[in-house]
């Protein structure tokens, strides 16, 4: 079968590997239909050593299960189902709270972690099927396609930072960030009620779609000026919730530097730093809160789903480009040239 490697930094290639076959009794194989790329994906693509490659990429996917070990129960072999970007079996202790991310099974993990697996292949085993797998009450080729698949990571990480971070109806928000996550951040938003959302972001087409999905106003500068355009926004005060969906330090600067008193950073973006002011000047003096982390999207796809399968919501509009599975390594490229937001991947 063919799959997307990653040999090192700008070097993404799509070539024949051993076929995905099933090896624990709680795997099931899939024959993806539908991938994608990932911001997440250009940090590796941008900064990668060779000595780490390769390694197989991608983790969000939609397909059809072809193949089930003995003990998977809850999907079979024709079922449709969208996967998470983390495997979890949907039983320990933290899944049932809800933090998939942190399940305690040895076969749980995250699929960039897999070293023979990957979403943007043509099929993939996948280890605890029964907690990971999620099944769409829909055809392959539905219209609906692009959308169910944010599922998998992106819809679900920008939801987390809304929820992490107690967006309501009376809370103020900004969002750092116009990439997909950061999009559909201000989409959860919306959906909870926040009346006044703030887009931060510099890329016209994204932040016309930003104002789609619900931001009330958007703001290009970056650092101090930046800072005093959100504030000149609140009344001086900087919004209640700051949606941090880049990962590197200077957005994390930059909300700092946004965030009301007694208000609340939730940090989504894959983040790129471990030394960050939390002191008394930055946070503790202000009553200013962190929070967020890694997205349980396997917590929140049946809560999403609905509105996705009624049509009053479009999260999938974040896709700008597809391609077939030669097309991927120009896909990265013209996504790490910020001439993409979002290529899907149909093998």
């Amino acid at each position: 079968m063919r799959a997307t490697l990653m040999y090192e930094a700008g070097d993404v290639r799509v070539e024949d590997v051993p076929d995905s076959v099933i090896k624990e009794p709680t795997d099931a194989l899939v024959r993806i239909t539908a991938s994608c790329i990932c911001g997440s994906d250009l940090w590796p693509y941008g900064s990668m050593s060779a000595a780490d490659g390769p390694v197989r990429m991608g983790h969000e996917f939609i397909g059809v299960v072809e193949d089930t070990g003995s003990e998977v129960s809850t999907v079979k072999r024709g079922d449709l189902v969208v996967a998470p970007f983390a495997i979890s079996d949907n039983t320990c202790v933290f899944c049932r709270e809800g933090l998939h991310t942190s399940c305690e099974n040895p076969h749980a993990g995250f699929w960039d972690g897999m070293p023979e697996e990957g979403g943007q292949a043509e099929a993939t085993r996948v280890p605890l099927a029964d907690g990971t797998l999620v099944k769409l009450p829909v055809a392959a080729d539905a219209a609906l396609m692009p959308s169910l698949l944010t599922l998998s990571d992106v819809f679900g990480t920008g939801h987390h930072a809304a929820v992490a971070g107690g967006v309501n109806q009376r809370t103020s928000v900004t969002v750092i960030g116009d990439g997909a996550v950061g999009l559909l951040g201000v989409l959860s938003a919306r959906l909870l009620g926040a009346e006044q959302i703030i887009l931060m972001g510099r890329h016209q087409a994204r932040t016309d779609l930003g104002r789609d999905f619900g931001a009330t106003d958007v703001v290009s500068a970056r650092g101090a000026e930046g800072i005093e355009a959100i504030r000149d926004l609140t009344g001086g005060h900087g919004t209640h919730v700051v949606l941090e969906c880049v990962g590197a330090m200077p957005a994390y600067e930059q909300a700092v530097g946004i965030v009301r008193p007694g208000g609340v950073i939730s940090r989504v973006g894959v983040p790129q730093y471990e030394q960050a002011p939390v002191g008394f000047d930055s946070l503790f003096g202000r009553n200013i809160r962190l929070a967020g982390g890694p997205a349980p999207t396997r917590a929140y796809i049946k809560e999403l789903m609905p509105a996705i399968l009624e049509g009053t919501i479009d999260p999938g509009r974040v896709f700008d480009a597809t391609t077939d599975l030669g097309g991927v390594p120009a896909g990265y490229q013209k996504m790490a040239d910020r001439k993409t937001l979002k290529v899907l991947v149909k093998p």
